[in-house]
């Protein structure tokens, strides 16, 4: 009888963890739905803004003709320092979601170093940081309560300190990597060139449609850098929301997997359970039948 209390205490056991991980998903669901609205409409105002950057560097390709001479368009094609920001959850149960991003990161970290590149790592969200701090990488940044709150001054702030440096010249390029959302149940990882600007990926052409907007010589270069210091600013905090949307449904899918495992394992413990219970009863049996025979 041991033998049942034992298999019954774990029926109950992963029931209860069913019953868990079961409102985890509904939570999963439910905040998903909000941060997909959230990631959505701050996409429409992302678009806008590249538009808006795409024209203003054709007009002034079309008015220079050296091209475009600015600091945060300039590719250098030897590097010698790199930033790698990366973009994780602050909590764990959501698959491997949290290791593509790390895999994505170590993966560029291992390609820089072995062109003799320096690569300094900043990052967002508890996991990533954790992992890294782990394997004992220095880290020249680190925030761990953003990327499940996102707040647009915060990451102003954090991403702003970067740019400083590559301004400053400390810095050649600046990497952004997180894991976004696609659908509610697919999650890509995305890595993107911050600075300098991909003037490559920007569309530029020769001829291009833009609108009557006139923009004075004088005033290229300061208005430029205002739009690429906004451009880099929201890439950065788009990067927040769409991590987080993407967060909540690798969750969700976690979730519901666990849950049906443990549908699983329940049914499995069940059978288990009702053969040793035969099993008993038929030990019982044979003994009250043997007792009885050898009172004959």
């Amino acid at each position: 009888m041991a033998n049942l209390k034992e298999i019954k205490r774990k029926i109950s056991s992963v029931k209860g963890t069913q019953k868990t991980t079961r409102a985890m998903k509904l939570v999963s669901s439910a905040k998903l739905k909000r941060a997909e609205e959230v990631a959505s409409r701050s996409k429409v105002y992302a678009t806008k803004l590249t538009e808006l950057l795409t024209e203003i560097a054709q007009k002034m390709k079309q008015s220079n003709e050296d091209g475009i001479d600015n600091v945060f368009m300039k590719e250098n094609k030897n590097p010698k320092r790199v930033d790698i920001v990366f973009v994780t959850s602050d909590k764990g149960l959501c698959g491997g979601f949290n290791h593509q991003t790390i895999k994505e990161a170590n993966k560029i970290m291992q390609e820089y170093k072995d062109a003799g590149v320096e690569v300094r790592l900043s990052g967002v969200g508890k996991k990533g940081i954790a992992f890294f701090k782990y394997n004992q990488v220095e880290m020249l940044n680190q925030i761990d309560d953003l990327s499940s709150k996102p707040d647009y001054a915060r990451s102003k702030e954090f991403i702003d300190s970067l740019v400083e440096d590559y301004v400053a010249g400390e810095t050649d390029k600046i990497i952004l990597i997180h894991n976004g959302y696609v659908n509610m149940i697919m999650q890509k990882v995305h890595t993107q060139q911050l600075l300098p600007v991909d003037v490559s990926k920007l569309g530029l052409t020769d001829s291009v449609a833009m609108s009557e907007m006139e923009v004075e010589p004088d005033d290229d270069d300061t208005l430029l850098d205002a739009l690429v210091q906004k451009y880099v600013e929201y890439t950065m905090f788009y990067a927040l929301l769409d991590s987080l949307a993407a967060e909540h449904s690798a969750r969700m899918q976690a979730m519901d997997a666990a849950t049906n495992n443990a549908g699983d394992m329940v049914k499995k413990l069940s059978v288990e359970y009702n053969k040793a219970r035969q099993e008993a009863i038929t030990t019982e049996l044979i003994e009250i039948i043997s007792g009885m025979e050898s009172l004959k």
